[in-house]
């Protein structure tokens, strides 16, 4: 184990340390504003979230903060070992590729996730000026070729290259990566009227792609990655499969980023635990703009 993945695991775990916390967060929830939520958090690592503007802008600073961290913790790794972690932190690079796409058929613009040295193709998409041109960026990327131009192939295609990458460059998240994998595949052919074209991974077979019920999902996806399928009665219930991988991935995480041994399952863990501890406090926040209580609610303590 060299110098550089020792310093590296010391430095993800002392980053652990600037988590709100499950409890806190559910503090936060119980707020009966979005004005009061975010003064909540004022002293903590999400501070910045209170000059986002409005729920939407304040969401997007709370995971802007985990992104910071990953750009730190990437800084303090060996330069072959930050691979891991620009892989892992990709989702802003895809979240920024898909504001870009909606700014080019007529929404609004949205101020990017800056990348920093974690940026792949993001320099460049940012200049595209169409869809198609979007595609042939990412085509000469890491990312691949999403086989059209249409919105929804790139959007899909994003989100299963990045389970694609996530597999390749950190091993230890595999059990989660293709478990998102299938639950982004089950909401695609179950809600989004058809299967998509594009390729998947070979571990999630192809027998979904006839799938007409969630039955069928479940009965044609391999069971090492259906586990968060399991006990829905309805598609309307896939927040909850969700919310419910985050749990497996919070109780797996902890063993990783806490275990004897220094190296990139303690990075990968830590990560993932920073990430999780961002989407509680986006759902804290998103229960306090509603009330407190309600549906709001109800998807936050899901996460608990």
């Amino acid at each position: 184990m060299s110098a550089g993945w020792i310093a590296g695991s010391v430095r993800a775990r002392l980053l652990l340390e600037r988590r709100l916390g499950a409890e806190e967060a559910r503090a936060v929830a119980s707020c009966g504003s979005l004005k009061t939520a975010l003064a909540r958090l004022s002293g903590t690592a999400y501070a910045r979230a209170a000059a986002g503007g409005g729920l939407e802008g304040a969401q997007r600073a709370v995971a802007a903060v985990t992104l910071l961290e990953l750009r730190i913790l990437a800084g303090w790794l060996p330069r072959s070992a930050a691979e891991v972690v620009r892989t892992l932190g990709a989702w802003y690079e895809l979240a920024n590729v898909e504001d870009r796409l909606v700014y080019l058929l007529g929404g609004r613009l949205h101020r990017p996730f800056e990348l920093g040295a974690l940026a792949v193709a993001w320099p460049r998409a940012a200049r595209a000026q169409t869809p198609a041109e979007l595609r042939d960026v990412l085509r000469n990327s890491v990312w691949g070729d999403p086989g059209g131009d249409r919105p929804e192939e790139i959007q899909l295609f994003l989100r299963v290259a990045w389970a694609r990458r996530v597999l390749a460059a950190a091993p230890e998240a595999e059990h989660w990566a293709l478990a998102a994998a299938a639950l982004l595949l089950t909401r695609q052919v179950l809600l989004g009227g058809a299967a998509p074209a594009g390729p998947s991974t070979p571990a999630l077979g192809t027998g979904w792609r006839a799938a007409s019920s969630l039955d069928d999902v479940r009965a044609a996806l391999p069971a090492r990655v259906a586990w968060p399928l399991a006990g829905l009665d309805s598609v309307d219930e896939l927040w909850r499969a969700e919310a419910g991988w985050w749990r497996v991935v919070e109780r797996e995480a902890e063993r990783l980023a806490r275990g004897p041994r220094e190296g990139r399952g303690v990075v990968v863990g830590a990560a993932a635990l920073l990430g999780l501890d961002a989407v509680r406090v986006a759902a804290a926040l998103g229960a306090a703009a509603r009330g407190g209580g309600g549906a709001g609610r109800e998807a936050f303590d899901a996460l608990l």
